[in-house]
């Protein structure tokens, strides 16, 4: 049954994340997480991860930072390094290059602005170049706890299949939604349920809705063909 109130719309989500949580035991999780599960809760390292994987697929983007970090985990080591040796270590991110000189700046902007530590507001993330609002609350979320809703593209697509967002045309429209549907204490795991939904269960192309778990919750928004 379609939720008719605001109220109906909230349970139906947690719901949802409650499922998730029980669907996506065993699965691969993102490359953020096994980042944390490795190296700690380091808000610089959260950053440098998240800035390789946009437009990168993490079976890419994760081997690339575990190169990286063994070479450098703070700012400081990381300008120690030229750009031609960063690029080669993360090489073959998606446009390695201007990550490498984006990591520079951003490493540098760091050691100036604020004392070499990554700064844990909003605003100050998104002060740096390249930075958007994905990135500044994954940084947010998983690096300090601070509750932030982190979009990209599975989050995004899948809250529209869901049907817990209405027809949002960009990630920021889908976080604003998300953010005054969904309970706070859901925002931070939100996204690494949908990334791990997403990538192993319900891809961007023919969908496998016939073993999906939350079959009869969802309508499918969208879905124009699925096994």
């Amino acid at each position: 049954m379609k939720p008719t109130n605001l109220r109906q719309q909230r349970e139906r989500a947690v719901q949802i994340v409650h499922t998730l949580r029980t669907a996506t035991k065993g699965m691969i999780e993102p490359a953020v997480t096994q980042i944390i599960a490795e190296y700690g809760r380091d808000p610089f390292l959260i950053l440098v991860s998240c800035l390789l994987s946009l437009r990168t697929k993490d079976t890419v983007s994760l081997p690339a930072s575990r190169r990286l970090f063994q070479f450098a985990k703070n700012p400081s080591k990381m300008l120690e390094l030229d750009k031609a040796r960063i690029e080669k270590l993360i090489y073959p991110v998606g446009f390695y290059r201007r990550k490498a000189q984006q990591l520079h700046e951003i490493s540098a902007d760091i050691l100036k602005r604020f004392d070499g530590k990554v700064p844990g507001t909003e605003a100050d993330l998104l002060s740096f170049k390249g930075v958007g609002r994905k990135t500044a609350n994954l940084v947010l979320g998983e690096g300090f706890g601070i509750p932030a809703i982190c979009v990209d593209t599975h989050v995004h697509r899948l809250s529209n299949h869901f049907g817990l967002v209405t027809t949002t045309k960009t990630p920021e429209e889908t976080e604003m939604a998300l953010r005054e549907l969904l309970p706070q204490e859901y925002w931070i795991e939100y996204n690494r349920l949908l990334v791990m939904w997403g990538q192993h269960m319900c891809a961007s192309v023919g969908p496998c809705c016939s073993k999906c778990a939350r079959f009869d919750l969802c309508p499918k928004v969208g879905v124009k063909r699925s096994c």
